[in-house]
Order: structure tokens, then sequence, then C-alpha cells
């Protein structure tokens, strides 16, 4: 008589049946939804079309786990307003849906509450911020910016914070029109998550700064998995095990390469958080002879 296991197949899916929930079985490559204009998180070189940048590294490891090759990724342009729906423009100029969305994407109430959002754990923590020219009076407060002409992302959660504080507000869909409208004299500031906009000052020479307002609020970015339960869950697995291996330095690497050169140019304000986000063990079945991690107490 042999030894061997006895298994009985009871609680949560295994991440093998998460991976057949999910339609990944048979597919051959990934279609991540992503900003394309905005420099350290997500930007498209127009002259080689590869896209850098941290949401790229963590759309890479969310895509490893998933089991798919960098080769087998399909970056996306994908618009704010479009986030939530999941529309990318495709090579042809026409939506094409996608398997996720990473592009700055916060948790918000509103957004939990829509159906067609799927949210996986955070990936990112940072704040909102206010850049203007470098000879702008300092600006700690969103009040401060009464009567002036703000440019925001339109519905994100910067534009209703913006407006209740008095600021004359345009919301648009693309960052950059929001550096390309300050530079121009077309608006008087830009606010948004501190994260989006660290590029921008930094790219600029000195001639945007970076302004703290001191708000409480931490955005939390997240991966949009939509309507699909099992690849959002898959999702978690994957920022699960970024966090709980401390022989994985992806994440690491990602903010390392990406944000920590951004610091520089931007003083005094709290770009992102320098560790990633707690992640919950989400519940998935292992078997006894598979290798797990240890629970993280989040």
């Amino acid at each position: 008589m042999t030894g061997g296991w006895i298994v009985f197949a009871t609680g949560p899916p295994t991440e093998a049946e998460l991976r057949e929930q999910a339609r990944l079985i048979g597919k051959d490559r990934l279609r991540v939804g992503v900003k394309d204009d905005t420099p350290g998180i997500a930007r498209r070189d127009p002259a080689t079309g590869a896209y850098t940048g941290f949401d790229i590294e963590i759309a890479k490891l969310v895509a490893a786990e998933l089991g798919f090759r960098e080769n087998q990724i399909e970056f996306l342009p994908i618009e704010t307003e479009d986030r939530a729906r999941m529309q990318a423009m495709g090579a042809d100029n026409t939506f094409v849906h996608v398997d996720l969305v990473i592009a700055t994407f916060s948790i918000t109430p509103r957004r939990l509450d829509d159906p067609a959002v799927g949210f996986s754990r955070p990936y990112l923590n940072t704040e909102q911020s206010v850049v203007t020219l470098a000879d702008h009076r300092t600006v700690s407060s969103l009040s401060q910016l009464r009567g002036e002409r703000v440019c925001t992302l339109g519905t994100s959660t910067s534009e209703s914070e913006a407006a209740k504080a008095g600021a004359v507000v345009t919301g648009v869909n693309r960052i950059s029109e929001c550096f390309t409208g300050l530079d121009e004299d077309d608006y008087d500031a830009v606010s948004t998550d501190s994260a989006i906009m660290a590029g921008f000052v930094a790219a600029s020479g000195g001639r945007f700064r970076h302004h703290d307002i001191g708000l409480e609020t931490t955005e939390m970015w997240a991966v949009n998995a939509g309507t699909n339960k099992a690849l959002q869950t898959l999702v978690d697995l994957a920022l699960y095990r970024s966090y709980a291996d401390p022989e994985d330095r992806r994440w690491e690497d990602a903010y390392r390469d990406n944000i920590l050169p951004l610091l520089k140019t931007n003083p005094g304000v709290n770009v992102a958080q320098s560790d990633q986000p707690c992640v919950p063990a989400p519940e998935v079945r292992t078997w006894p002879w598979e290798r797990g991690l240890a629970a993280d107490g989040c």
C-alpha cells in the first residue's frame, strides 16, 4: 500500500477553477485598457508605440500571474469616461472591450455601487493635489482656487471636490490636455491625483509647481475587472502574492523605476506611498501540496 493525498473538494474555488470561470482557458492575449499620456504612470511612445510607466508594470505583474507572457498583453488607450464601461480604442479607431482596466482608476463609493465595475484590492495609494505655473501663489487648500479656472479629469473624483470649493472647473478626458492648457494660460491650475501630475511637473523644467493641499482622503487605485468576478478574484490573488511574498519585488521595482524618480522634482508632495497597499488573502482553495503564503493580517 502506498501513501497519497485524499482530497475532498469543498469550500471556495481553486485557482484552476477560477481560470476556467474567468474564461481564460485557451485565451491567447489579454487586452488591458491603460492611459497613454501620463509620464511615469502610463505613456505610449509615439515613435515606437511602446508603453511605459507604473501602471504598465502592474499590468505585466497581473498578466504574468494570469498566465500571459508580455508579448500576449495588448495595451489599448482608454479615456477617463470609458474606464467603468471598459471600452478602449482599438487600432482601427473603433471601441474594443478590454479584459482589465489599469488606468489610475480610484475606488469611490459611487463606483463601488456601479454593477458594471468590479474593483480589485488597491495597488497604489496617492492623494489629490494641485499644479500651477511656477509663479502662482502657494496653494494649500482647494478653497484658495475659488473663482479660478481649474482643469481636471472629467468624471474623476477631483472634479467634484474642486467644484465644491468654488473653482470654475473644466473636465477633460486626457490629463495632457489640462497641462497644455495650463502652459497656454487657458487654466490657472490643474487638480487631480498627485501621482498622475508628478510626471508632468518633472518634465516641465521648473515651469510647473506642485502644491500639497492637505486633504486627508486617500485616492486608492485599483484594477477594474468589470462583471467578471472570477477574474477579479484572480487579480486579487496576483496582488496578494506580490504583497505577501518577501521575495517578490515586482511592485517595489515598479515604484523604484517609475515613481521614485519623480520625488526630487515634486518636493513637499506625497506623490504616492512607497509601500504596496495591504492585500488580504482572497478566498481561493489550495491543495495540500501547493505552496502557500503566510497570512498578512489585513
